[in-house]
């Protein structure tokens, strides 16, 4: 299995609003979700992974309140992180990933 790139979905402003809630979480908590994003580049972890509308992907983290992660794939070979959230924001979150899918690239 080639382990796919990892990128980060930037705003026009330079802004990235998945390393921002990234930033705000504890030392621990990071850590469980990089670790979680790494596991999704090779292949794994493929029971916390859904596929959502319009090419986007949750990661479910069952850790803390319940962490999750939002993303799309460029082709086969990039994950781009598009924002986190948890189970409270999950709603809102995902409304921001599509956007943020659909200005990704323009």
């Amino acid at each position: 299995m080639i382990e796919k790139k990892v990128i980060y979905y930037a705003a026009e402003n330079g802004s990235s609003p998945f390393k921002d809630w990234l930033k705000r979480l504890d030392n621990l908590s990071r850590a469980i979700v990089v670790r979680f994003i790494q596991r999704v580049a090779t292949g794994g972890a493929k029971k916390s992974v859904k596929a959502l509308k319009d090419g986007i992907f949750e990661i479910k983290i069952t850790h803390g309140p319940g962490y999750r992660v939002y993303f799309a794939e460029d082709g086969d070979e990039i994950i781009v992180l598009l924002i986190g959230g948890d189970k409270k924001t999950q709603g809102c979150d995902i409304e921001k990933a599509k956007e943020y899918w659909r200005n990704y690239g323009k």
